[in-house]
């Protein structure tokens, strides 16, 4: 009997499924600390042994499981990293948390402003832009 495809007969590789399945699952969890995600490497790394079945043998058949998942989970994490930049790098491109009605008012607060400010005098238009913008004192500014 061949032995490198004995994980291939369907009644080897669920006995070996029955054996192997709970020590690779607390395995994940650990690794993970997520349940749902341990249980979809799992199943992934399960399914990928029965795919690549003929090219294992049943003596590597544990450790390949578990290198499967290993690299699974490491994949997981630094796609999550990546993710995480994403987020970081855009979380402020697209949203603020001012409502429509701020912005509005905003707006024609400029508006209504930039209107004051070109309906004053020079002098004072000057002084009142250099206390806005250089924070400096008005009334000594109107005095010169």
């Amino acid at each position: 009997m061949d032995e490198q495809n004995d994980i291939c007969k369907e009644e080897v590789f669920s006995a070996f499924y029955k054996i192997h399945v709970k020590s690779l699952r607390n395995y994940l969890i650990y690794k993970y600390k997520n349940h749902e995600q341990a249980e979809d490497i799992l199943q992934e790394t399960f399914i990928k042994l029965w795919q690549n079945c003929n090219k294992v043998s049943i003596d590597k058949a544990k450790s390949y499981i578990y290198t499967l998942a290993t690299n699974s989970s490491l994949n997981v994490i630094s796609h999550n990293k990546v993710v995480l930049e994403y987020a970081k790098k855009n979380s402020n491109q697209d949203r603020t948390n001012e409502s429509p009605e701020h912005l509005l008012e905003q707006k024609e607060f400029k508006t209504k402003l930039l209107k004051a400010i070109n309906n004053i005098n020079e002098t004072q238009r000057i002084a009142f832009l250099m206390h806005r913008i250089d924070g400096k004192n008005m009334q000594k500014l109107l005095k010169n």
